[in-house]
């Protein structure tokens, strides 16, 4: 079952490059999609090793999803920039983000009996 679940993850990273790699080149460029990209990673790490739970997966997940879906909306009110004001919400929103990651990946809830 677990390694149904680690194909899937895989096959849905593979999708997920895809479509960034169709994006227009300014739409990619930026701290925010770095972070994003660098977070989603931390995931697949976590769910690779064990150290995160399908729950916890998922949660995260779909939170950096919403960054990234306003980090989308942002650049195209703006003509493909970010205001410092959207560049800093997503920032808080993203740093909110990747603690959560560090938490879920050292809170020891896969594991039996603690």
């Amino acid at each position: 079952m677990k390694a149904l679940f680690v194909k899937t993850l895989t096959t849905a990273g593979a999708v997920v490059a895809l479509a960034a790699a169709t994006l227009p080149a300014a739409a990619q460029a930026g701290e925010t999609y770095n972070r994003v990209h660098r977070q989603e990673q931390r995931l697949n790490q976590g769910v690779a090793s064990g150290q995160l739970t399908r729950g916890e997966y998922r949660r995260v997940d779909h939170r950096l999803d919403s960054i990234n879906a306003q980090r989308r909306a942002d650049l195209r009110a703006n003509g493909g920039h970010l205001t410092p004001a959207e560049e800093a919400k997503l920032n808080r929103e993203l740093n909110r983000s990747s603690d959560n990651i560090y938490f879920d990946k050292h809170n020891r809830k896969d594991q039996p009996g603690v």
